[in-house]
């Protein structure tokens, strides 16, 4: 824009510009996510026997999970734009169109970010709950990012990892000597839970995919063999989630288990019957439902036990 006229609008540029920037920020450290793994954290917490923790302590550690989680999905960006830029679903990402330079500052900066939310959680919490938050970034950050997503159909489910630490760093807030078995399994339930969400993504852009020569599941072995995939996946996941009930989880989680579980199941095998994009994102979407519905009622049972 001409200067003179910038300045001539004044305010009303800069209102325009202020929520481009915030949507930036949002989607650079993926924030959707990051609040979702924060959310699993203070899940992990929800669901370990245990004294109760004063909120500022569960503020902190959902915050500081937050902040490592934000600083691998920048991170993800900043190794990826080569790939990005090839997909259509990621092509107007920051670091490829310019928007943001990528070089030696933009990585210090995102490597301080998840620096700090390990920090954070060492200082409010304790030690272990740092360590489980640092391996969730370092996983998805360079395990998922660096080492696999460009060599094997296997990137995904190692990736899975990631939210299981957000699940342990909860637990160690609350028992830092010892992981319960509720916790571990619950943290099993969100290891399942991403390749099933992931590869019904993966087959609605698997043009994109394959675009950037990247081997997600339904590049390697087609769309019918993947989405059969899904199904199984979805059909573990769903097993897994209804061992917290037997662990000591009330009828609310239970009952949040067998509906978004028995939902899942339902889209998934509609994607097996039919490989499609449009099933393939109801799919996606539905996997989202499942967990978001399990992380609730977690949590909703720690709020009505106090």
């Amino acid at each position: 824009m001409n200067t003179r006229v910038e300045s001539a609008l004044g305010p009303a540029v800069k209102s325009a510009r202020a929520p481009s920037r915030v949507r930036l920020f949002f989607d650079l450290f993926k924030l959707r996510i990051g609040l979702v793994i924060g959310f699993t954290a203070v899940a992990g917490i929800a669901i370990t026997p245990g004294p109760a923790l004063p909120g500022w302590q569960v503020l902190a550690l959902a915050l500081a999970v937050t902040l490592a989680s934000a600083a691998a999905g920048a991170f993800n960006q900043y190794v990826e734009r080569d790939l990005d830029v090839h997909m259509g679903r990621t092509r107007q990402r920051a670091f490829v169109t310019g928007r943001l330079r990528a070089g030696p500052r933009w990585l210090a900066a995102i490597v301080a970010i998840g620096a700090a939310g390990v920090l954070l959680a060492a200082i409010a919490i304790n030690l272990p709950a740092a360590v489980y938050t640092f391996l969730g970034a370092f996983t998805y950050g360079v395990v998922y990012t660096v080492w696999l997503k460009r060599r094997t159909w296997w990137n995904i489910v190692v990736g899975g990892l990631a939210g299981s630490f957000a699940v342990l760093a909860g637990a160690a807030a609350v028992t830092p000597e010892t992981l319960g078995p509720l916790p571990l399994a619950f943290a099993v339930v969100l290891f399942l839970w991403t390749p099933p969400h992931f590869w019904s993504l993966a087959i609605a852009f698997r043009e994109d995919y394959e675009a950037a020569k990247v081997p997600m599941l339904p590049v390697v072995v087609g769309n019918e063999r993947a989405a059969r995939a899904v199904f199984a996946g979805a059909a573990l996941l769903v097993t897994a989630s209804l061992a917290p009930a037997l662990l000591g989880m009330g009828w609310l989680y239970l009952a949040a288990a067998l509906g978004g579980g028995g939902y899942l199941l339902v889209k998934t095998a509609r994607l097996a019957l039919a490989p499609n994009r449009r099933a393939a994102m109801v799919s996606f979407h539905a996997s989202l439902i499942q967990l978001t519905l399990l992380l609730v009622a977690a949590i909703a049972e720690a709020v009505l036990r106090a």
